[in-house]
C-alpha cells in the first residue's frame, strides 16, 4: 500500500518547532507524527510532500531512518495511494478503505483521502489547486483512528495518552527488572531497558500511568518519576529530579529539577533546578540554572499565546512555553504563561522575560536585538562539538531557511 503524507499550509501554527522542520516530525508521547503513522498504516512504500526547502532534510535525514522504501516530493503514479495530513496523530490501527473516499475538516481541508489520480502533487495540496479541492468530492469514510491536532499545545494535551498508546508497543524481552535500591510503584506497568541504569533510591511510580526508562538512560539517585512518562536513549536524570505525568523527555537530554507534562526534544538540557510545566522544547536548548515556566495565571483564566502584535487562544487553563530549537536562557530567567520564544533565540536578561521574542532574538536588560546569523552559526557549530556532532549544509541551510521565514510567520 502506497502511503503519502503531506505538509499543508496549516504548519505555521504549530511555529516556532514546525519552522525547523516538517509538521510530521513533531513529537508526542515515545515518536514523531510520522512513526505513529507508519506505525499504524503499516504501508508498502511511502511519499512524503514537504516545504522544498526541506527536501535535503527529508533525503538525508527523515528518509533513510525509516524501515520502508520512501521518496520525497514526487507525484502519484498508477497505484492507488492514501494521502494523509501530517499533522494527524494517530492512536490504533487503520481500516483501508476499498474505494476512492475522503476525510474532510471545515473549512473544506482534506484530512486523508484515499484516491488513484496519477500526477496529483505537492504542488497541488500546497496550493489547494482545483484537482486538489476536487477530492473533497469523494464519498466520505469513517477515520475514527486518528485526530487532527491543530497546535503545539494540543501534543502536550494529548501527551498522556499517546504515552500510554506507545507503551503497549514495547517489547517485552528487553525489560529489565527494577530490584532495590531501586523501587517500583505497578511494576508492571514500569518499563526499565535492560542497558538503562538506576541509582539508589530511585522510585517510578507507575500507579498513574507507564513510566519508560529507554536504553542507555541513566536516573540519578532519589530521583521520583511518576507515569505516565518516558525518559528517551542516553538521556541523563540529575539526582533528585521529580518528573511529573505526562512528561517525555528527549534522546540524549540532561535534565534536573521538576518537569511536569512537558515534552522535550532531544539534546536539550535542564539539567538544573527550576521548575518546567505544560510547555513544549525543541531540540539543542540550554534552560540556565533556576529557569522557571509559569503555567497558571494568577486569575486561573484562560492562557492565551502571544504571537507578534496577536494573543491566540490555547484553550488550556495550564500551559507554560514554546521554545524553539538552539534557544537558550541563563541562569533565574523566568518565563510567564502563553510565553513564545522563537528558534535560535539568546535570554540574558534579569527582569521577567518578555512574553514573545521571535527567532534569532538576543534579549538582555538594554532590550531586544537581533541575532546575527555568523554569530548563531558560530554557537551552534560548538554546541554540536560538545556532542561529538559536525555542523553541516542541511543543518545550516534550515537555519537560513527559518531566519528568512519566521518574519513572516511570527508577525
Amino acid at each position: 500500500m502506497h502511503v503519502v503524507i503531506f505538509e499543508g499550509s496549516y504548519w505555521k501554527t504549530f511555529a516556532p518547532l514546525a519552522l525547523s522542520r516538517p509538521v510530521f516530525m513533531l513529537g508526542t508521547g515515545m515518536a514523531t507524527l510520522l512513526e505513529k503513522q507508519v506505525r499504524h498504516l503499516a504501508p508498502s512504500r511511502l511519499t512524503l510532500w514537504v516545504r522544498p526547502e526541506f527536501e535535503e532534510l527529508a533525503r538525508a535525514r527523515i528518509a533513510p531512518r525509516l524501515k520502508v522504501p520512501t521518496a520525497v516530493n514526487e507525484p502519484l503514479d498508477e497505484e492507488p495511494a492514501l494521502l494523509v495530513s501530517g499533522r494527524t496523530l494517530h492512536v490504533r490501527k487503520f481500516a483501508w478503505p476499498e474505494e476512492p473516499s475522503v476525510v474532510a475538516d471545515e473549512p473544506g481541508l482534506v484530512r486523508c483521502a484515499y484516491v488513484k489520480e496519477p500526477g496529483l502533487s505537492r504542488e497541488d495540496a500546497w496550493n489547494r489547486t482545483d484537482r486538489w479541492l476536487k477530492l473533497l468530492e469523494l464519498p466520505r469514510m469513517p477515520f475514527e483512528s486518528a485526530r487532527m491536532v491543530e497546535s503545539l499545545w494540543d501534543l502536550v494535551s494529548y501527551n498522556e495518552e499517546s504515552l500510554i498508546e506507545d507503551y503497549a508497543h514495547l517489547k517485552d524481552g528487553e525489560r529489565a527488572a527494577v530490584r532495590p535500591p531501586a523501587h517500583a510503584v505497578n511494576a508492571e506497568d514500569v518499563y526499565v531497558h535492560h542497558e538503562a541504569s538506576l541509582a539508589p533510591g530511585v522510585v517510578l511510580d507507575g500507579s498513574k500511568g507507564p513510566v519508560i526508562i529507554d536504553r542507555h538512560a541513566s536516573v540519578g539517585a532519589n530521583s521520583v518519576l511518576v507515569g505516565p512518562c518516558y525518559v528517551g536513549p542516553y538521556a541523563v536524570v540529575r539526582p533528585l529530579t521529580v518528573i511529573r505525568p505526562g512528561t517525555s523527555i528527549g534522546t540524549m537530554c540532561k535534565v534536573g529539577g521538576e518537569i511536569s507534562n512537558s515534552i522535550i526534544f532531544g539534546y536539550s538540557n535542564k539539567s538544573h533546578d527550576g521548575y518546567l510545566g505544560d510547555s513544549y522544547v525543541g531540540k539543542w536548548v540550554n534552560l540556565g540554572a533556576g529557569t522557571c515556566t509559569s503555567n497558571i495565571k494568577n486569575t486561573y483564566g484562560p492562557i492565551t499565546m502571544k504571537m507578534g502584535n496577536r494573543e491566540v487562544p490555547t484553550g488550556r487553563r495550564s500551559f507554560g512555553s514554546v521554545i524553539g530549537d538552539h534557544t537558550k536562557t541563563a541562569i533565574l530567567t523566568r518565563l510567564m504563561s502563553g510565553t513564545y520564544l522563537g528558534f535560535c533565540c539568546q535570554l540574558a536578561g534579569s527582569a521577567i522575560a518578555p512574553r514573545f521574542l521571535p527567532s534569532y532574538t538576543y534579549w538582555t536588560d538594554r532590550g531586544a536585538e537581533a541575532y546575527r546569523m555568523d554569530k548563531a552559526v558560530e554557537v551552534v557549530r560548538r554546541v554540536f562539538g560538545r556532542r561529538d556532532r559536525e555542523l553541516d549544509a542541511v543543518d545550516e541551510n534550515v537555519m537560513r531557511y527559518v531566519a528568512e521565514t519566521a518574519p513572516s510567520v511570527e508577525a
